[in-house]
């Protein structure tokens, strides 16, 4: 069977148990799986009306709903090729990737979108809305047999483009069906000895995520398939509120959220006071010198005491109800915030992935210990490991089969039966893979040192209350420099530098920053759909303010003496 056959099969099994649903203004609007199944073949006999041939591409541009689940399994159905888009996209950036892979047809959540694609794309091809695919009376396709093979390419996903032009990334029915395998084992492990619900062994799951995300996606069809109750968010702001109020067994999540709940707490806690915060304070200082095995007397006392007073209000009013897990995958999770919620009680567990992998290469085994850091082995049936200047290759049955019509990318990507991930990695005796940054981010200063810019850009913000990124800067420069985003003062960012740059060999210390109030965000075209930085693009748009940071940091620098190993770097950091 194929993975849309054992979906299908789950659904029919589920009947009137409800397995998807929306919270709309508190209260919960749902489908059972019958009902779900009726939606998505009512879908299917709209497109069999539009006459399209089997492998045409379909683009689906909606935001996060029911219908946009059924939609997505109906034009897989049919034996159409899904091309999922981010509706918070800009326009010019969507008509980019249609015009890559030409859809047949477009398929909107609303109007407001098509009107979009319409104003920026004259010549579109047609479209249509999910108001009139639902509509009440339609009736369903006769014969529900989906029309899918294995080897069958069901979804083309668009890569994020960080520092070029997006690629379209071809999954075929083999690599999805694959992964399901993998991901219900997975979560078959973490919930096992689970207490009944009103429907016995049914997970309770909340979904924020864009399902036009390849992680994402791969969540929202791995619930389907073990007959899940999912819920879908649909507004943003309100994610802390319908967290507690579906009160789940799990969540996916990207580091970001988990860092803005850490810092929220912390500020509740600050501005609360009194005894709860001493208590806090006293603990958490406990739980760092446990985790380095430099416990002092008294400790335990305190911890003790959190766990009883403090720790469980927190974790009631930061999530409800019993979480097995937060998972945690896109990007990598700096250790204080996997270890702030490990200290709280809540397991983190953490997944590496690309789209090019079919959203997963190694995840966190819920029955062993885990190692803080680290995302974990590689999955069942998937090799990994470290190629030249450490990149990590993988290959096994979720490496995707190509990018759409580029011979020659594709061919660079997969060399020799490996794919070649772009990311560096690290590998321990236990085959725990800790990854440590993209290779074509690496910096390389004149001195010729090879830097990974995540991992600083991570202890920074760390350390700086109220800034919401940073991007290090130094290639072919004689020292580092930043850019640092949000509502920070240079007093406060300087005592940032002076805390991080210490523990930091020299030539991977930050000299000299710019400070710019207005964060970089999808919509100003500086972040990538799923929120990662676009460098390049960064570093043309600020060229002037870059260049006259490093212009007035070297005048300073050329008033000190030289250091031991002759660069010619400044010890103070210098502010523009």
């Amino acid at each position: 069977m194929t993975f849309l056959e054992q979906v299908f099969s789950s659904l029919e099994q589920s009947g009137d148990s409800i397995v998807l649903q929306e919270l709309r203004d508190g209260h919960a609007v749902s489908l059972t799986g019958r009902q779900l199944l009726a939606q998505v073949l009512v879908a299917r006999a709209y497109l069999r009306r539009l006459r399209l041939k089997k492998g045409d591409r379909c683009a689906l541009l909606a935001h996060n709903s029911m219908q946009w689940v059924a939609m997505d399994l109906a034009i897989m159905a049919e034996g159409l090729t899904v091309v999922p888009l981010y509706a918070r996209q800009a326009p010019a950036e969507l008509v980019a990737m249609m015009k890559d892979c030409w859809p047949s047809v477009i398929a909107c959540g609303e109007k407001p979108l098509a009107d979009a694609i319409v104003e920026a794309w004259p010549d579109a091809p047609p479209y249509f809305c999910f108001d009139n695919v639902f509509a009440a009376g339609r009736e369903p396709v006769e014969s529900p047999a989906p029309a899918v093979a294995e080897e069958n390419v069901v979804t083309i996903i668009y890569t994020s483009g960080t520092s070029g032009e997006a690629k379209g990334v071809m999954l075929n029915a083999g690599n999805v069906g694959y992964m399901l395998g993998c991901t219900s084992g997975r979560l078959d492990q973490l919930m096992k000895g689970r207490v009944s619900k009103s429907v016995p062994g049914q997970d309770a799951v909340f979904h924020y995520l864009p399902l036009c995300f390849a992680g994402s996606w791969i969540m929202m069809l791995t619930c389907l398939l073990r007959g899940s109750k999912l819920t879908l968010n649909t507004d943003l702001g309100k994610i802390a509120g319908e967290m507690r109020l579906v009160a789940p067994d799990y969540i996916l999540n990207v580091p970001a959220l988990l860092e803005r709940m850490r810092k929220a707490v912390d500020e509740q806690l600050w501005k609360t006071g009194g005894f709860p915060l001493k208590v806090y304070t006293k603990a958490k200082g406990a739980w760092v010198r446990r985790q380095e095995d430099k416990s002092r007397a008294g400790d335990g006392i305190w911890l003790g005491l959190a766990n009883r007073l403090v720790f469980p209000t927190i974790r009631r009013k930061m999530i409800g109800g019993k979480l097995r897990a937060l998972i945690c995958g896109s990007a990598p999770l700096s250790l204080e915030t996997q270890l702030f919620f490990m200290m709280l009680g809540i397991p983190v567990l953490q997944v590496y992935g690309l789209t090019e992998t079919t959203a997963i290469c190694t995840m966190d085994d819920p029955d062993t210990l885990v190692t803080a850091g680290c995302t974990g082995p590689a999955i069942s049936g998937v090799e990994m490991k470290l190629a030249e200047n450490n990149e990590i290759v993988v290959r096994g049955p979720n490496i995707f089969p190509g990018y759409w019509e580029r011979a020659e990318e594709t061919a660079k990507a997969l060399r020799d039966g490996w794919f070649h991930t772009g990311d560096q990695g690290e590998v321990d005796a236990a085959g725990n893979w800790k990854i440590v940054g993209r290779i074509k981010n690496l910096i390389i200063l004149g001195s010729g040192h090879n830097i990974a810019p995540e991992p600083i850009e991570d202890k920074i913000l760390n350390e700086l209350s109220g800034a919401v990124q940073v991007v290090i800067l130094g290639n072919g420069r004689g020292y580092l420099a930043a850019l640092i985003t949000g509502k920070v003062g240079a007093e406060n960012t300087q005592a940032a530098l002076d805390a991080v740059n210490p523990d930091l060999p020299h030539y991977k210390q930050v000299r000299t920053f710019h400070l710019i109030e207005e964060p970089f965000t999808i919509e100003n075209g500086l972040l990538t759909a799923n929120g990662k930085l676009k460098r390049d693009l960064i570093a043309e748009r600020f060229r002037k303010e870059i260049n006259a940071m490093y212009e007035a940091a070297t005048n300073q620098a050329s008033q000190k003496e030289p250091s031991k190993d002759g660069a010619s770097h400044s010890p103070e950091t210098t502010r523009v």
